[in-house]
C-alpha cells in the first residue's frame, strides 16, 4: 500500500469520524432542545398554576369579604328593626303607665264614683298580698295621697283574707313614716314614682309582696310581650 492509498484511507476515516460526530452533535442538540422545551413548558405550567391559585385565593377572599359585609349589613338591619320594635313597645308601655294614673287619680276631700273603684281595687290588692304572705302581722306601705282610702278598706280586706284563708284576721300596720313615691308629674318626671297600689311585707321584712300598679303592669308586659310582638309585628325577626 503506497502513500496515496494510506492517505485515502485516512481521509475516509476522518470523514466517517466527522460525520459520526456531526450526527451525534445533532442528536445532542435535538435532545437538548426537547428537554429545554419540556422544562420551559413545565415552568410555564407551574407559573400558570401559581397564578390560578393566587387568583382563586383572592377570589375566595373577595367572597368572604362580601359575605362578611352582607352579614354585617343584615345584622345592622335586624338591630334597627328590633330597636324600632322596642321603641314602639316602650311607647305602648309608657302610654299604659299614663293610663294607670287615671285609675289611681282621686280627689282629696270628696269621694267620687271613681274613688270607689280605686278604693275597691286597693282592697283587692291588699287581699292578694295577704294571701301570698300568709303572715299574722304585716307592714303596709302606700302613697301618702292613698292613705285615707287604704285605711278605709283595711278591716274589710283583713276580714276577706281571713274568710278565704280560714284564719283569724291579720294585724295590718300602716307605715306612717315611709310612703311609696307619688305619681309622676311634670315637676318630677325623672324621679322615682308610683302610680298607685300597695306594698306589704312581713314584720321582719324578709318577705315582700309588691302589688303596685306599676309592678302589675311590668308583670303583665313581661308575660304578654311575645303575644304583643306577634300582634304588632307578625313574624318575629330572627
Amino acid at each position: 500500500m503506497n502513500d496515496a492509498d494510506v492517505s485515502r484511507q485516512i481521509q475516509q476515516m476522518v470523514r466517517f469520524i466527522r460525520q459520526e460526530a456531526e450526527e451525534k452533535a445533532n442528536e445532542i442538540s435535538v435532545s437538548a432542545e426537547e428537554e429545554f422545551n419540556i422544562e420551559k413548558l413545565q415552568l410555564v405550567e407551574a407559573e400558570k398554576k401559581k397564578i390560578r391559585q393566587e387568583y382563586e385565593r383572592k377570589e375566595r377572599q373577595v367572597e368572604i369579604r362580601k359575605k362578611i359585609e352582607y352579614s354585617m349589613q343584615l345584622n345592622a338591619s335586624r338591630i334597627k328593626v328590633l330597636q324600632a320594635q322596642d321603641d314602639v313597645i316602650s311607647s305602648m308601655k309608657e302610654a299604659a303607665s299614663k293610663e294607670l294614673l287615671s285609675v289611681s287619680h282621686h280627689h282629696d276631700w270628696t269621694i267620687t264614683h271613681h274613688d270607689h273603684v280605686y278604693r275597691n281595687l286597693l282592697k283587692d290588692l291588699i287581699v292578694q298580698c295577704l294571701l301570698r304572705l300568709k303572715e299574722p302581722s304585716v307592714l303596709l306601705r302606700c302613697r301618702k295621697e292613698d292613705l285615707h282610702l287604704v285605711e278605709h278598706v283595711l278591716d274589710s280586706a283583713a276580714q276577706e283574707y281571713a274568710d278565704k284563708a280560714n284564719v283569724d284576721p291579720p294585724e295590718i300596720i300602716v307605715d306612717n313614716q315611709v310612703y311609696l313615691p307619688p305619681g309622676p308629674s311634670h315637676h318630677n318626671a325623672h324621679d322615682i314614682y308610683c302610680s298607685g297600689g300597695v306594698v306589704l311585707a312581713s314584720r321582719d321584712g324578709k318577705i315582700v309582696c309588691e302589688n303596685t300598679l306599676d309592678a302589675r303592669l311590668d308583670v303583665v308586659f313581661r308575660k304578654k310581650l311575645p303575644e304583643i310582638r306577634k300582634q304588632l309585628f307578625g313574624q318575629v325577626v330572627a
